[in-house]
């Protein structure tokens, strides 16, 4: 494709974008190129950059074009985006050429409100810092509590590209394997520094199509999310349940620690979730895991009622940690979403919690920053099962690098850490507690989607 029939492109699948507001941008990009199979892995890899350089520079792209009247088109916004990445007015124009595949010729009120945009940065002091960061106004407060005079800092580091992240699986081979199979293809791949499994490339990379991820050596996972896996120390003579299982990302990784043994019980409230689990694991070799779904009125979790050594919670949430690699989450997410998560999250670690046996741990997880999602949940919840504690930090998962396994709860940051925001903590189940008990079996119903 030519530079003018790629930006035709990126504001075709904009377009879309903005007509599906309420659907992840990555799911509707996902269709967008499924519908049009004749665009090759490099123009796809170039359109999405297009457009995801417009949803990171969201709110700094409306800030410089906030005077122009009428709407703020998609032609606009790639066009800006553009000409604050360094790009010339001159060649932007002959983007939209209205030959074949290319967009029509500016309008002259287009052509007047970008000429004004050439040469400047896109983000300047002069932006309200909300503007400059990119998130939410409503959500100053909270960013503020969770990062206090380190907020600039952290959200700038929220702005970046995100690496792409993999995670050996140790069931088909090692790290120093991966890294040969992947060089191979043309891939340079780097250890993560924090987890054990963890592979590192620059950018968006065609991994699927690599021979490595075909046979089931690597996955895409980010390390973060790897090392929620690893605090969760589940071994091989374990019952795990993944209570919020998903596609099974997490689940692949525990049966990976696990060493294909033992047996996991990987749930999820969608079908369609859990049934796309089923190629991955598959390809990665486990045969230890079993799938159920949850439904209104099933008494699976009052059967199992403790019965498992490790229950992962990795809980619904703001993905507040993710905006690198989601930056259009910021842009769907509202005051009330957050107010139904933190009852939601709620609600699950409450039912959760009734199948961890006593001596058993239960791990909490979020992708999120806020506060009223990870540690003030965890203490709540402490206050209503006095038969749980965090864990011992001298009983943390060796798994984890020395600088996590002293505390039971833990946060990672894209500026900190260089993975995506995460919230972490291992509770123990220590003693029977009749009344929690009592409570927890009254609320044990199929959690909501």
């Amino acid at each position: 494709m030519t530079p003018a029939a790629r930006l035709s492109g990126a504001i075709d699948l904009l377009c879309a974008i903005q007509n599906a507001p309420r659907r992840p941008a990555d799911a509707t990009a996902n269709a967008f190129f499924r519908e049009r199979r004749y665009i090759g892995g490099g123009d796809r890899r170039a359109i999405s950059t297009i457009v995801w350089d417009v949803l990171r520079g969201w709110r700094r792209l409306h800030w410089h074009l906030r005077d122009i009247s009428g709407d703020i088109s998609p032609r606009l916004l790639c066009s800006a985006s553009l000409l604050l990445g360094g790009e010339t007015m001159e060649n932007v124009r002959k983007l939209f050429s209205g030959e074949r595949y290319a967009q029509k010729p500016l309008t002259s009120r287009e052509d007047m409100a970008l000429k004004e945009l050439e040469g400047k940065e896109l983000s300047i002091q002069k932006q309200p810092i909300a503007v400059r960061l990119e998130y939410p106004d409503w959500l100053d407060s909270a960013l503020r509590e969770t990062f206090g005079n380190r907020l600039p800092d952290e959200m700038e580091a929220m702005l970046g590209t995100p690496t792409l992240d993999l995670r050996v699986n140790l069931l088909k081979g090692s790290r120093e394997a991966a890294i040969r199979e992947l060089r191979r293809e043309s891939l340079q791949a780097e250890p993560t520094k924090l987890s054990p499994w963890g592979l590192r490339l620059d950018g968006r990379q065609p991994v699927t199509a690599t021979q490595a991820f075909k046979d089931g050596l690597v996955e895409i996972q980010d390390e973060g999310s790897q090392l929620v896996v690893a605090a969760a120390d589940a071994r091989g003579e374990h019952r795990v349940l993944d209570y919020c299982a998903g596609a099974g990302g997490k689940t692949l990784a525990l049966a990976m620690t696990m060493e294909n043994r033992g047996h996991i019980v990987a749930c999820d409230v969608h079908e369609k979730r859990l049934d796309g689990a089923v190629k991955r694991l598959r390809r990665a070799g486990v045969h230890n895991v079993e799938r159920h779904l949850l439904v209104s009125g099933d008494k699976w979790a009052k059967r199992r009622a403790g019965s498992f050594d490790r229950v992962l919670v990795d809980a619904p949430c703001s993905g507040t940690g993710t905006w690198r690699r989601n930056p259009d989450a910021r842009l769907r997410l509202t005051p009330e979403d957050i107010q139904e998560l933190v009852i939601k999250q709620a609600q699950i670690l409450d039912r959760a919690a009734s199948l961890v046996k006593p001596g058993g741990r239960m791990i909490y997880a979020t992708c999120s920053l806020l506060a009223c999602e990870n540690g003030q949940q965890i203490d709540a919840f402490l206050k209503r099962r006095t038969d749980f504690v965090r864990l011992p930090k001298e009983q943390m998962s060796e798994l984890l690098p020395a600088e996590l396994r002293n505390k039971a709860q833990f946060s990672l940051t894209p500026l900190r850490d260089g993975t995506d925001g995460f919230f972490a903590c291992v509770l123990e189940r220590v003693v029977a507690d009749v009344k929690a008990e009592e409570t927890a079996e009254a609320a044990v119903t199929t959690p909501e989607a």
